[in-house]
């Protein structure tokens, strides 16, 4: 490969890289937080659209005309942005996961439309010089709108073949879980702690409980509704200040500004003489601006940690 080829490539790979670098530190100012945000369709969405046109705006037009050259060349540089913020702890590896898919979505839509102006002979650098500005023009219109609050349910259940009275006190005493019994898959891939224990205080309306995770995360919990062997239902508080800065990305810390947990509900049914069904739900908020994708991804992050203690509580009732 000679010295052009060479140039090119980096012309093709860099160029929209530094273009992604430069935009998320100037959404990540914290002075311009009202009017520029990381969390927003703005950036979330703009951002990889843009890379994924630049790469393409920067090939040659004989690349361009393949259609996976198109779709899979604006991932280069979504990748080496990924693997920069990361070392640079720029973003969290739990914040790149969920977000990833929508990056490397947009990125090749990016390309693909990037391809039609470039292969249509249309004035480019017209279209490219608007493109790279319009998401200083949209996210100031997005934050003045706001996010819009949603509140969202995650249930979970499990049989478990046992007494009520068994059940039940695994329920309202969870005591030390150790690594071994955990079963939090997704939660353990994102880096997110896990559950320790949880136990009330007593057995009635306005018990109180600490639902202890590892990395100093705490669900302060206070029982509203209880009736023995049957049903219980708690609030769920957790204060962000209490949880070091090294347990959570700050875009997905619980009880922050995007993401908090309400309440929780235990319900004991019977479905025959030997077993039962232990159901668990709980009700979480999201304040985003893209609460249609981020809802995805915190139910199934509740879901995870509601699965992994019915699972320890299913064991310990069958098998203690």
């Amino acid at each position: 490969m000679n010295q052009k080829a060479i140039f090119n490539t980096l012309k093709i790979i860099a160029i929209p890289t530094i273009y992604a670098l430069l935009l998320r530190l100037f959404f990540g100012i914290s002075t311009w937080h009202d009017m520029f945000n990381v969390m927003s369709t703005s950036f979330l969405f703009c951002l990889p659209f843009i890379v994924g046109a630049l790469t393409v705006y920067f090939s040659k037009e004989e690349k361009v005309k393949k259609l996976s050259y198109r779709i899979f060349i604006p991932w280069i540089p979504i990748f080496i942005f990924l693997v920069i913020t990361l070392v640079f702890s720029i973003e969290g590896w739990a914040c790149w996961l969920m977000i990833l898919p929508i990056f490397l979505i947009a990125s090749s839509i990016g390309g693909l439309i990037g391809a039609y102006f470039k292969l249509k002979k249309r004035d480019d650098k017209v279209y490219m010089s608007v493109l790279l500005l319009f998401p200083l023009f949209i996210s100031p219109i997005e934050q003045m709108i706001g996010a819009i609050p949603g509140t969202y349910k995650a249930y979970t259940f499990i049989d478990i073949k046992a007494p009520a009275e068994k059940i039940w006190q695994q329920v309202t005493r969870v005591s030390e879980i150790q690594e071994v019994q955990d079963k939090g898959w997704l939660t353990r891939f994102l880096g997110f702690p896990r559950p320790v224990k949880a136990e009330l205080n007593f057995e009635g309306v306005g018990a109180y409980r600490e639902a202890q995770f590892t990395n100093g995360l705490v669900f302060h919990e206070t029982v509203s509704e209880y009736v023995a062997n049957k049903k219980m239902v708690f609030s769920i508080k957790a204060y962000p200040h209490e949880i070091p800065s090294t347990t959570m990305d700050k875009h997905v810390v619980i009880g922050g500004q995007y993401f908090d947990v309400l309440n929780g509900t235990y319900e004991l049914e019977q479905l025959n003489e030997t077993t039962h069904r232990l159901h668990l739900y709980s009700h979480f908020k999201l304040n985003t601006t893209f609460n249609f994708y981020a809802s995805w991804w915190a139910r199934w992050i509740m879901q995870d940690i509601q699965n992994n203690i019915l699972q320890v509580e299913k064991d310990r009732a069958e098998n203690q």
